[in-house]
């Protein structure tokens, strides 16, 4: 009977669209923005390794552009749009309909992640959902993740969903309120921390501040930490040949006398992983950051909206869209 028992919640737990093969790490987007979609592949077929992920941009989703991941060749396909669609520079009539990453090998156990950017139109409504369908080929075989679920029908009641994103209204902008005060931990001036809000499911979240060291000698920020994450570090973005990257800086950041850094979206920035529950717009998160030589010191992250530029918290109208942490 145990036997039994413990087939059918195996049984029961594989057929979840929580452990598909292919998910989106970003379950939200609003019309009319940009949205960064980061395809995420949990295993391969039966063993075998993934070794093509193809994703089918959907009408209504324009401008996608895919980012080069190492050691896999990218490949696109363009075709028209049904209609045209306002753009920032005139209209859209075509572009890219599916992306293809191939050449690599991604082992069954290990786990990765396939980015492009792209911009929701106002074809999509607050409430509707936009599927994104993935195909994953192995040396034998390959999987379809595109079913979608008919007017009323549950995604969870599918073999083979295809990722969703639901599609919500923008976040409006939060009212203003006055800068927070400087903290000041010895030599060091910690001023307006804030952090971007995620959406539900999301495990990361990045955190913002400006660190000024008035003293003679350096110091170095090693670590950060809020309650709603396991784990915080410091990371460093960069652009290698047009590819972003993004790495952790094991040693820290240290901050010269005299110096005055930045930590903000697309460079040096915090990292807060594992998170437990949602950030949410508009709230403030209690936090400290930890230096070589000031120590540990208390602050407060003001959070913005999803995908906010700055600590004024609305969400950011670059042209190319692009949000980095």
């Amino acid at each position: 009977m145990r036997s039994l028992l413990t087939g059918a919640l195996c049984a029961a737990a594989l057929s979840s669209p929580a452990l598909a093969h292919a998910v989106l790490e970003r379950g939200e987007a609003s019309p009319n923005q940009s949205y960064r979609a980061v395809v995420q592949i949990g295993h391969g077929c039966q063993g075998q390794p993934t070794t093509r992920v193809t994703v089918t941009v959907p009408e209504g989703v324009i401008a996608a552009k895919p980012m080069p991941k190492p050691g896999w060749t990218l490949a696109t396909v363009k075709g028209p749009y049904a209609r045209a669609y306002p753009h920032y520079h005139g209209e859209l009539r075509e572009g890219v309909r599916e992306i293809s990453w191939s050449g690599g090998s991604l082992p069954d156990d290990q786990f990765d992640e396939f980015v492009f950017q792209a911009r929701v139109t106002d074809a999509f409504a607050p409430g509707e959902t936009v599927y994104f369908p993935v195909r994953q080929d192995c040396p034998e075989g390959s999987h379809a993740w595109s079913e979608i679920p008919a007017a009323g029908q549950s995604a969870r009641s599918l073999k083979s969903p295809a990722p969703g994103v639901r599609i919500v209204a923008a976040a409006q902008a939060a009212p203003t309120t006055a800068p927070a005060a400087v903290v000041k931990a010895g030599d060091l001036a910690i001023a307006q921390p804030w952090m971007r809000a995620t959406p539900g499911g999301a495990k990361v979240a990045g955190g913002y501040l400006r660190i000024t060291n008035g003293g003679s000698a350096p110091d170095r920020l090693v670590s950060a930490a809020i309650p709603l994450a396991g784990r915080g570090e410091v990371h460093e973005m960069s652009n290698t040949g047009g590819v972003m990257r993004m790495a952790p800086l094991e040693a820290g950041l240290t901050i010269k006398p005299g110096e005055t850094v930045e930590l903000k979206p697309g460079g040096y920035h915090l990292m807060f992983l594992d998170l437990k529950e949602p950030v949410k717009a508009g709230a403030t998160v209690e936090g400290t950051l930890t230096f070589e030589r000031a120590g540990t010191v208390p602050v407060r992250f003001a959070v913005g909206a999803i995908g906010a530029a700055g600590p004024g918290g609305t969400s950011a109208p670059a042209a190319d869209g692009h949000h980095h942490h």
